[in-house]
C-alpha cells in the first residue's frame, strides 16, 4: 500500500541567512559590531594622537641635540679646552683646522647619534651607547648618512631641518642634518625604540581592554536581551499552540492567553501581547457564537429529518396500495413510480442526516470485536449483486484481523466507499478491496478503483457535506453527498482517519483504525 500523508518537515534553520536568525541573535550581533567599530574609531585616534604626541616630543628632543652638536662639531679644537682627541690629526689629513667630535658636546644623552660629513665624505660617526661610551657606526651606514645629508639646511637661517626616518645598523632613527658655518653636515639622530615600544604597548593594551570590553558587554547583553524579549518568546509559544488546535469544527476551547506581565500596554512587547489577547477574544467569541449556530442547524436538521420519517413513510405505504388496489394509466404508473423513486432517494437522505446528527451528538458506539476480514468479503459480495458489469476483487491477508469497533457502523463505512466507487466509476472498472496492517499497527481498510480519478479541486473537500462529483463522474445514479462525510465521522468516532490518494487511472481511499 502506497503511503497517503506525511507531516511536512520543518525545514532547516541556515545559519548562513540572515533571515532565518533568531530576533536576539540579530541584536547581540549588532551591538557586538557597533562596539567593535567604536573600539576600532578609539583606538585608532589614540594611536594617532599618541604618536603624533610622541613624535612631537621626539622632534624638540632632536632639534636641541642637533643644536648642541652643531654648534659645538663647528668650533675649532684648539679653542676648546680639552677636547683634543688621539687621532684627531688624521681626521682632518689636509692639515684644516680640526674640529671636535659632535659626539661630545655636553647634554647628549644616550642612545644619541652624531656623524660628520665633508664633501660627502663621512669624517666622523658614532652613537652613545647606554653605559655613556661612545661606539662607532659600522661602514654599511655611511650611504644612509650620505642621503640625510642631501636634506641638510645651514645651521645659521632658523630654519628647522626636516626628520627623516632611517634604519641603520644600531636599529631605527629619526635623523635631522644642518650644514655649519665651515661647509661641515652635522646629522643628528635619536633612536625611535622608545617610540615604537610605547606605541607598541598602547596597542597591546588597547587590543585587550577592547576584547575584555567586548566579551563583557557581550555576555551582559545577551542577558539583557534575552531577558528582556522573553515576553516575546510567551507571546510566540501562545499563538504557536493556538495555531494548532482545530478551529475548523466542534466546541473549541480557547483559553490560552499571553500572561498580564508581557501583555501590559505601554511597550513594544506588551502591545503585541495585548494586541494577541484582544484577538484571541475576538476569535473566541466568534468561535462560540459559530458554534451555538451549527449546533442549532444540527438540532434543526435532526429534528426535521425524525420528523419527516413518518409522511416518507406514509407515502411509500400509500404508493404499494395504490399499485395493488388501483388500476391506473400507463402514465399514471409512471407518475406513481417516480413518487416511490424520490420517496426512496428521501428516505435515505433523511436517514444520512439522522446519522450525522447522532454522530455530531456523540452517542457511544456499541463497541464489540469485528473481524475486518470478514467484514470487507460480505459487503463486496453484496455489491457484486447490485453491480455485476464491475470488476471486484479482493487482497486479504491469511490471518484475520480484528479490532474493536462499533460492526454495523463500519458495515456503514464499507458499504459508503465501496457504493462510492460504484457509482463514479464506467462498468468494467476494476475495485479492489484490501486489509491490512501498517507498521505501527493499525488497520488498514483500503479500497482502490481504476477509474478517471477525483478532480484534483475536489479532492480538498471530498469528505464535506453535501459534497457531488461532476456529472461526467456519477454514472447513472443518484448522490447525496454525505456518504463521504458519513465515512469520516464514524472513523473519527472510532479514533482513526481516513484519506484519500487519487490520480486518473487510480484512486484509493485508506481507513486506518487504531489496533
Amino acid at each position: 500500500m502506497s503511503t497517503l500523508a506525511g507531516a511536512v518537515p520543518r525545514p532547516r534553520r541556515r545559519w548562513t541567512d540572515p533571515n532565518a536568525w533568531h530576533l536576539r541573535t540579530k541584536l547581540v550581533l549588532a551591538t557586538m559590531l557597533l562596539l567593535v567599530a567604536i573600539c576600532s574609531v578609539v583606538g585608532s585616534v589614540l594611536y594617532a594622537s599618541m604618536d603624533g604626541f610622541l613624535t612631537q616630543q621626539l622632534d624638540t628632543q632632536l632639534y636641541q641635540a642637533s643644536h648642541r652638536a652643531a654648534e659645538f662639531g663647528s668650533v675649532a679644537q684648539s679653542t676648546v679646552p680639552g677636547s683634543q682627541t688621539p687621532g684627531a690629526s688624521q681626521q682632518n689629513p689636509g692639515g684644516s683646522t680640526p674640529r671636535p667630535d659632535p659626539l661630545e658636546a655636553r647634554g647628549q644623552g644616550a642612545g644619541t647619534l652624531n656623524a660628520r660629513l665633508h664633501d660627502n665624505i663621512l669624517d666622523v660617526a658614532g652613537f652613545i651607547s647606554q653605559d655613556g661610551q661612545r661606539v662607532a657606526l659600522r661602514n654599511s651606514d655611511a650611504a644612509v648618512l650620505a642621503s640625510v645629508a642631501q636634506t641638510a639646511v645651514p645651521f645659521t637661517s632658523g630654519t628647522q631641518p626636516v626628520p627623516v626616518d632611517k634604519n641603520l645598523s644600531v636599529g631605527h632613527y629619526r635623523l635631522v642634518a644642518v650644514q655649519t658655518a665651515a661647509g661641515d653636515i652635522i646629522v643628528t639622530g635619536l633612536p625611535l625604540a622608545a617610540k615604537d615600544s610605547t606605541l607598541a604597548s598602547l596597542v597591546l593594551t588597547t587590543v585587550i581592554v577592547s576584547l575584555g570590553g567586548l566579551v563583557l558587554i557581550g555576555l551582559v547583553g545577551t542577558y539583557v536581551i534575552r531577558k528582556t524579549l522573553k515576553p516575546l518568546d510567551q507571546v510566540s509559544s501562545v499563538a504557536a499552540n493556538v495555531a494548532q488546535l482545530p478551529l475548523d469544527a466542534g466546541e473549541v476551547a480557547l483559553a490560552m492567553r499571553v500572561p498580564p506581565s508581557a501583555a501590559h500596554p505601554g511597550t513594544e512587547v506588551g502591545n503585541v501581547g495585548n494586541a494577541l489577547n484582544r484577538m484571541l477574544d475576538n476569535v473566541s467569541g466568534a468561535l462560540q457564537a459559530r458554534q451555538e449556530s451549527e449546533m442549532k442547524v444540527r438540532q434543526f436538521v435532526a429534528d426535521a429529518s425524525h420528523e419527516l420519517r413518518t409522511p416518507l413513510t406514509a407515502i411509500r405505504g400509500y404508493t404499494d396500495m395504490l399499485k395493488m388496489t388501483e388500476k391506473l394509466s400507463p402514465q399514471g404508473s409512471e407518475s406513481l413510480g417516480r413518487v416511490e423513486t424520490q420517496s426512496l432517494r428521501m428516505s435515505r437522505l433523511v436517514e444520512d442526516l439522522l446519522t450525522l446528527a447522532r454522530l455530531d451528538e456523540g452517542q457511544p458506539l456499541k463497541i464489540a470485536p469485528v473481524d475486518l476480514t470478514q467484514l470487507v468479503v460480505e459487503t463486496v459480495s453484496d455489491q457484486k449483486v447490485i453491480a455485476p458489469d464491475h470488476q471486484w476483487r479482493l487482497d486479504l491477508p491469511d490471518e484475520p484481523i480484528e479490532v474493536k469497533a462499533d460492526g454495523a457502523r463500519l458495515h456503514q463505512v464499507m458499504v459508503n466507499l465501496l457504493s462510492n466507487a460504484r457509482k463514479h466509476t464506467d462498468p468494467g472498472t476494476t475495485i479492489t478491496t484490501g486489509v491490512s496492517r501498517s507498521a505501527t499497527g493499525e488497520a488498514v481498510i483500503t479500497v482502490t478503483d481504476t477509474g478517471p480519478g477525483v478532480p484534483q479541486e475536489l479532492q480538498r473537500k471530498v469528505f464535506s457535506r453535501f459534497t457531488r462529483a461532476d456529472k461526467a463522474r456519477t454514472g447513472t445514479e443518484g448522490s447525496t453527498g454525505l456518504g463521504l462525510s458519513i465515512v469520516q465521522a464514524i472513523v473519527d468516532a472510532h479514533g482513526g482517519s481516513v484519506e484519500l490518494s487519487s490520480r486518473p487511472g487510480r484512486t484509493e481511499f485508506a481507513v486506518y483504525l487504531p489496533a
